[in-house]
């Protein structure tokens, strides 16, 4: 199947400049061209587009994608770095998810304390707050 850039952009929600500026830089080295000149997408390249949102996602930066394109061209023989990037990549978004768990626990508690504080007509909630919220985060529960 093929696909215009338009489609892919909407299929994706990658703007058209960005798959542009892939292709430009040469993140897309195997777009295709009609003989009119237009970008014609494949299946193939759209789960290489996934990858490097998904890379992109991870805050890794376009030089970095682009090796990893650069590895995938050389073929099997470097399997293990990819094998490596992927493996640490892993390690970064595992403690991303970490920290923001740890983010949407102080959230969730906050949330809970104002909404019960609105819905008991609390004029000043701030000051009672800060003795039970130091002693979640003293006792690691925050």
């Amino acid at each position: 199947m093929v696909y215009s850039i338009g489609e892919v952009s909407e299929k994706m929600g990658i703007p058209v400049s960005t798959l542009r500026y892939y292709d430009k830089e040469g993140i897309l080295p195997l777009v295709e061209r009609s003989e009119n000149g237009r970008r014609v997408f494949t299946d193939k390249d759209l789960i290489m587009l996934n990858t490097i949102e998904c890379l992109k996602n991870t805050g890794m930066q376009l030089k970095d994608i682009k090796q990893y394109i650069d590895w995938c061209a050389e073929g099997s023989s470097t399997a293990q770095q990819r094998y490596d990037l992927f493996a640490e990549r892993k390690k970064a978004v595992e403690e991303q998810i970490a920290q923001l768990q740890k983010t949407l626990k102080t959230i969730n508690y906050k949330y809970e304390f104002y909404r019960k504080a609105l819905e008991q007509g609390y004029p000043d909630v701030c000051d009672s707050d800060r003795s039970d919220l130091a002693s979640r985060i003293l006792d690691g529960s925050l």
